[in-house]
């Protein structure tokens, strides 16, 4: 348990008005601060009517005071909630109030990781809190719920485990190299090796999953003028995001449109037309469609049916970027909708104007990072997660090689790494950086 706390109060609803309001109370002086602000006394986990008092016993507001003693609390420590009404300034008097009684205000995140701090949530479970909130579509917040059970501290728990039980066996065979029989070469280790890689596999691709839903995949519109560009941004959003005439140059700026595509997460990022243009305002639109370009996931280079001869202007891009060629405007070339995969990478043709092909491209960008609709499996995952899976996984391979040539004191290493990599996923293993960045991104009160 954490000793030794500051009380630590914030407003947990979001600013601004509504019919309700909560204030949020932690800490040990929870039980002293209700005595002075409160008319009724605390019954644990009991909603009460109750007035809330200034410093003179004059009325604030009245409200429901809801009290959870330690250690049977979101933190772990007593806490106190006040839900009032939600004007901005009525909530700001009881703030003070609570300020002036002892409290301090809340650091972004601090009650969710007081709950880590306590053992009442692992760092995995802390992170899906704020995922849940932050969701953007239905597939996210059920994966983050998820998470937030223990679906995914779960399976690391297991593979930590397992990882536990490997070192014991291997850690023996060490020890014991004067025993007529060999423990690492009769291949137990190997089997039980080959069975940990199997399933961090399934993980990784699960966590993946869980990364895209949380994160998205960001998509760069790019191409001559009258492409077909703000055209298809429009097809996308499903709406007039972006303004269409046939005039070249249209597009001068950037234009960013978030969508779901079958509950992926999508960010799409519409730019201005490349080519060789004196404006000078264009020429700004250009260098900034070049920059969007650098940082996207994928780019979709689209291109007119009839001007199919003309050479790229996307200039030299980083190696991990795929370029999907789309070739619009079938309906003026007489060509079928279609996917081809060539060596110089996958053509997409189709139609903006009729929605010939549009599936084709909807299927392709989904398929194309791994995306399944099915969510059963899934939780929610940062590129943090993945990365440390990916790091478990390299230590846990290598140990199945070192096994290989009987060196048992370096199988013995990678297995502790790998445990340590899986340790950093749920926070049995943090550096107090790492804890400070995770927890400052949340919103206050939480």
């Amino acid at each position: 348990m954490l000793k030794n706390t500051d009380t630590i109060t914030a407003i947990a609803t979001p600013p601004g008005n509504g019919g309700v309001g909560i204030v949020r109370i932690s800490g040990s002086l929870v039980t002293e601060i209700a005595g002075q602000l409160l008319t009724k006394s605390l019954i644990p986990r009991q909603a009460q009517y109750t007035a809330f008092l200034d410093a003179q016993g004059v009325v604030i507001d009245s409200g429901i005071s809801l009290y959870f003693p330690s250690p049977a609390s979101y933190t772990g420590e007593d806490i106190l909630e006040l839900q009032g009404h939600g004007g901005s300034v009525v909530l700001d008097m009881l703030l003070r109030r609570v300020l002036s009684l002892g409290a301090r205000l809340a650091n972004p995140g601090e009650f969710t990781e007081r709950a880590f701090l306590n053992d009442k949530l692992d760092l995995a479970q802390a992170e899906a809190v704020a995922d849940l909130i932050e969701s953007s579509t239905e597939q996210s917040a059920r994966s983050a719920q998820k998470s937030m059970q223990g679906l995914f501290s779960n399976q690391i728990n297991t593979l930590v485990d397992e990882l536990t039980e490997l070192r014991i066996y291997v850690e023996a065979a060490i020890d014991f190299v004067d025993e007529e029989i060999d423990f690492l070469s009769d291949g137990i280790v190997e089997k039980r090796l080959s069975r940990l890689l199997l399933s961090l596999q399934d993980i990784q691709k699960n966590a993946q999953q869980g990364r895209l839903l949380r994160e998205g995949m960001t998509i760069v519109l790019a191409g001559k003028p009258n492409a077909g560009k703000s055209s298809l941004l429009n097809a996308l959003a499903g709406h007039d995001a972006a303004i269409v005439t046939p005039i070249a140059g249209t597009t001068r700026d950037i234009l960013r449109e978030r969508i779901q595509l079958d509950g992926m997460p999508l960010h799409i990022i519409d730019t201005a037309g490349l080519w060789d243009s004196d404006d000078i305002v264009e020429k700004e639109g250009i260098r900034r469609a070049r920059a969007e370009i650098q940082k996207a996931d994928k780019i979709l280079h689209l291109v007119d049916g009839q001007d199919l001869d003309n050479p790229s202007l996307l200039g030299d891009l980083p190696e991990h970027i795929e370029i999907i060629k789309v070739v619009n405007k079938i309906d003026l070339t007489g060509r079928s909708p279609a996917i081809e995969h060539t060596t110089q990478g996958t053509y997409i043709y189709l139609s903006v104007k009729t929605g010939q092909g549009m599936d084709l491209l909807k299927h392709y960008l989904k398929q194309s990072v791994g995306f399944n609709e099915a969510t059963d499996t899934v939780f929610i995952a940062r590129r943090r997660h993945i990365e440390a899976l990916n790091k478990a996984y390299a230590f846990v391979e290598s140990a199945a090689q070192q096994l290989r040539i009987s060196a048992g004191e370096l199988v013995a290493e990678d297995l502790r790494q790998a445990q340590n990599s899986l340790g950093e996923i749920t926070g049995k293993i943090s550096s107090d950086d790492l804890l400070g960045k995770i927890f400052s991104s949340f919103c206050i009160g939480k």
